[in-house]
């Protein structure tokens, strides 16, 4: 299974900022929206990635308030990403070793969405209810053994 599959089925929402606006508006607009990310988006590049991690470090760094920080303040500007082509054992292998709970998807240059690690166990734990249903029913249809050849 690719990072594709996932976006075929998740669908292809984003939600973005500067890194120049206010960390009190990217924070609202994550509770409004229920989302955990955020892609921080300069001219057109990916610049970075603002989750809801980022905002607690940030809030916790300056007091328990976000003030008048910016995005660029708080920010992971070095996030993890993929491609679409990548495939899920290697993205679940990348998640797990950065602790990384959203993973921009590139295609070169182009932001074409974001997966999460609900996204990525959900689609594990749909290809194994599949695999568990085809198998079902492959050992209910089995053949039954032709008794006239003993």
């Amino acid at each position: 299974m690719k990072v594709s599959d996932i976006l075929r089925v998740k669908g292809n929402t984003l939600y973005t900022v500067t890194p120049d606006e206010p960390l009190a508006h990217a924070a609202q607009v994550m509770a409004e929206k229920d989302i955990g990310s955020l892609v921080v988006m300069e001219l057109g590049d990916l610049v970075g990635m603002l989750t809801f991690r980022e905002v607690i470090q940030a809030m916790v760094r300056n007091g328990g308030s976000v003030g008048t920080m910016r995005v660029r303040s708080a920010m992971d500007d070095a996030p993890l990403t993929c491609t679409l082509e990548t495939d899920m054992d290697e993205v679940r292998r990348m998640m797990l070793d950065r602790h990384a709970r959203y993973m921009p998807v590139m295609d070169k240059r182009m932001l074409m969405g974001v997966i999460s690690f609900y996204d990525v166990a959900k689609a594990v734990v749909d290809s194994q209810n599949f695999e568990n249903q085809m198998l079902k029913a492959y050992i209910r249809d089995w053949p039954a053994e032709d008794d006239t050849k003993a």
